[in-house]
Order: C-alpha cells, then structure tokens, then sequence
C-alpha cells in the first residue's frame, strides 16, 4: 500500500483525528469511498470501451 508501514498509517490516521475530528471522519471516508467507486466506474467504463474499439479494428482487418 504504497510503500507506508503500520506505524506510518497510525501517524496518518492520529493526524486526520487531530485534523477533522471524530465526527467528521465518517463523513470524509463515505466521501472517499463515492470517489474511488465514480473513479472504478469510470475506468471499467473506458477499458469496455478501448476493447470495443480494438475488437472493431481487428474484425474490419481480418
């Protein structure tokens, strides 16, 4: 996971508490997690299409 230990994700995670506090926290990873899922989407949605295209191009070659 990017290179990071345990003891730097704790770091992390005592300076996003000190930062936004308790109450913010779920709200922030329901944020994070409605980003990363629109970002899969996203690019599922473009590797579908890239294979499409490519799928097209061979048969018209073949």
């Amino acid at each position: 996971m990017l290179g990071l230990g345990g003891q730097e994700i704790l770091l992390l995670g005592f300076i996003v508490l000190v930062f936004f506090g308790g109450k913010k926290i779920p709200e922030l990873m329901r944020g994070l997690g409605s980003g990363i899922r629109e970002f899969n989407n996203a690019k599922n949605s473009i590797e579908t299409e890239v294979k499409e295209n490519i799928k097209e191009i061979e048969s018209k070659n073949k």
